[in-house]
C-alpha cells in the first residue's frame, strides 16, 4: 500500500491553512515529530513573536528532517498566502508577526528562524529598513574550548558594555556558543555599529589574548572564542531568541539569565538547553528577554 501522509485543515487565528505530514520525524536522534515542532511554535508563540515582529525572517529549512539535505530562504517561498505580511523587493522577506504566520512556517519544516538587527516600517515594496534597534555579539568556541569559556568571555563584554550604559541579555545559541544582546536607541547604522563592536573584539583581544581572537580565520581559533562582531552587517541575520536549532537534539536559542553565566564561567553546569527545558522556563519565568524587544 502506498504510504498516505496525514494532511488536516486547521484554523488558527481566523486563518485556514493545510499542515500535512504531521508524523514525519524532524529529530531522529530524539524522535521529535513534525507535529511536535508546531506545537513547541505554538506554545512558545508569546515570547518569540516579539522578537520576530517587523524583522525579516530568513529560514533553514530541513524537508526531511535533520541529517538529510537543508537549505536557507531569504525570499518568501511560492504559495504563500497573502494575508502574510512581506516586506522588500529582492528579495522579498517575510514579516512573521502572529501565530497564524508562525504555523505556516512551522509546516513548511522552517526549523531555524533568523533576523536581522533591524526592523522595517511598513511593509511590501515601500517598506523602509530602520537603523538597528539592537547590537548583537555572537560567542564562537573553537577546539578545545565550549560554553565555559564563552561564559567567561560574556563576564567581560558584560562589563565593558555596562560602562557605557549598555545592559546585555545572555543567549545561549542551541549550537555551541552563546550571544549577547543590547538595546539601541536606533540612532547609528548598521556600520557603525559593526565598527564599535569589531574594535571592542580587537580590544578584548588585545586584553585576553590567551581567551578571546577577533579574526575570522579558523587556524587562529583552537583554544579561544571567537568574538564575531559581524552579525552586525546589515546583510547578516542572527538565529532568534527562541528559535529551534537544527542539530541532533531540538534545542533552542535560549535566553538565559546572568546568574547562570556567572556559574557557567566558574565551572559550573551551562549546557544547551532543549525545547521542553524552554518552555518549562518560560511558563515558570517568563521571557528573560524582553527588554531586547523595544
Amino acid at each position: 500500500m502506498a504510504y498516505e501522509p496525514t494532511r488536516v485543515t486547521v484554523e488558527v487565528d481566523g486563518r485556514r491553512m493545510k499542515l500535512s505530514s504531521l508524523e514525519k520525524v524532524m529529530y531522529p536522534r530524539a524522535g521529535t515529530t513534525k507535529a511536535q515542532v508546531i506545537d513547541y511554535y505554538a506554545r512558545i508563540a508569546p515570547v518569540i513573536l516579539p522578537h520576530l515582529r517587523d524583522r525579516a525572517v530568513t529560514r533553514i529549512r530541513f524537508p526531511h528532517g535533520v541529517g538529510d539535505m537543508q537549505f536557507f530562504e531569504k525570499n518568501i517561498p511560492a504559495g504563500t498566502p497573502s494575508w502574510i505580511r512581506r516586506a522588500g523587493r529582492d528579495p522579498v522577506f517575510p514579516l512573521i508577526d502572529d501565530l497564524a504566520g508562525l504555523t505556516f512556517f512551522a509546516n513548511l519544516n522552517s526549523l531555524e528562524l533568523h533576523v536581522h538587527q533591524w526592523r522595517y516600517e511598513g511593509e511590501g515594496r515601500d517598506a523602509v529598513a530602520l537603523n538597528p534597534d539592537r547590537l548583537v555579539i555572537d560567542l564562537d568556541p573553537g577546539p578545545g574550548t565550549g560554553l565555559h569559556e564563552c561564559a567567561r568571555v560574556a563576564l567581560v563584554v558584560r562589563e565593558r558594555l555596562g560602562r557605557i550604559g549598555l545592559p546585555t541579555v545572555p543567549v545561549t545559541s542551541g549550537s555551541k556558543g552563546l550571544q549577547l544582546y543590547a538595546v539601541l536607541p536606533g540612532e547609528h547604522t548598521s556600520d557603525e555599529i559593526r565598527d564599535t563592536v569589531q574594535q571592542l573584539a580587537q580590544e578584548l583581544t588585545k586584553a585576553h589574548p590567551d581567551l578571546v581572537v577577533w579574526k575570522m580565520a579558523k587556524e587562529l581559533r583552537p583554544g579561544k572564542v571567537f568574538l564575531d562582531w559581524s552579525q552586525n552587517v546589515a546583510a547578516k541575520t542572527t538565529v532568534c531568541p527562541y528559535s529551534l536549532r537544527g542539530r541532533d537534539r531540538p534545542t533552542v536559542a535560549a535566553p538565559r539569565s546572568w546568574d547562570e553565566i556567572e556559574e557557567g564561567a566558574a565551572g559550573g553546569t551551562l549546557e544547551q538547553l532543549t525545547a521542553d527545558e524552554v518552555l518549562e522556563r518560560v511558563e515558570r519565568d517568563g521571557d528573560l528577554a524582553a527588554e531586547i524587544t523595544p
